[in-house]
């Protein structure tokens, strides 16, 4: 045999290279996503309702936060959240058609002076001054804020005028941490790892006008 075509015994096969670097990028992928899992254990529960003035979404959020996320707080770093609500309606020649959105802002903080927790809500982007249409709640521990977080309660995500009678819709959800409205020295730095990363979504069938309403998410327990 000649020599050029000779192949050295101790020398890696290409199939063999290629299975390692599968292995490798199997093993990642699978890190990453347990990481993901930690910071939202269970299931995200949507309830839809639909009536003569519109589209209503209940939801119960399986919502933790990261150790990462809960000292930033107690460091005096205020957490905003989204949850954005989409009515779709279904398309074979085409992506579906987007009919109808909703947003809620969310902004969780910690105040050390009287050592309780600040929840924030408004339908509009809430600024750093607190100003605009905003609804505030204060508690006592964080549990019992988280617990005000994880529930959404008849939720008008749609108007009535939006959808047609004889149409057929899908409701998707998402919710995450807003980490755009940290402070820049934590957006260049930690941001944007499995610690600080939170984002839940989910989709459920628009139920036709008439139909029964269905059974609303239980309320969580509330921590002691």
């Amino acid at each position: 045999m000649p020599c050029c075509t000779r192949r050295r015994l101790d020398a890696p096969r290409p199939c063999l290279r290629a299975r390692a670097v599968l292995a490798a990028l199997l093993w990642c992928v699978g890190s990453f996503a347990g990481a993901q899992t930690a910071a939202a254990p269970g299931a995200l529960q949507l309830q839809v309702q639909r009536d003569a003035q519109g589209v209503y979404l209940s939801a119960l959020l399986p919502l933790q936060l990261q150790p990462a996320v809960q000292d930033a707080l107690l460091k005096g770093i205020a957490m905003h959240f989204t949850a954005e609500a989409q009515i779709l309606s279904p398309r074979w020649y085409w992506s579906d058609k987007l009919v109808a959105e909703a947003r809620r802002y969310l902004r969780l903080s910690y105040q050390p002076l009287t050592r309780r927790w600040r929840l924030v809500q408004s339908p509009e982007p809430i600024s750093p001054s607190g100003l605009g249409i905003v609804l505030g709640q204060n508690y006592d521990s964080l549990p019992e804020a988280l617990a005000s977080m994880q529930r959404v309660s008849r939720w008008q995500v749609a108007e009535a005028e939006a959808l047609q009678d004889d149409a057929s819709y899908t409701l998707r959800f998402h919710y995450r941490l807003d980490t755009s409205q940290l402070p820049r020295p934590l957006q260049w730095g930690t941001v944007g790892g499995a610690n600080w990363s939170l984002h839940l979504q989910g989709s459920a069938a628009v139920p036709p006008l008439g139909a029964p309403a269905p059974e609303a998410p239980p309320v969580p327990a509330q921590g002691s």
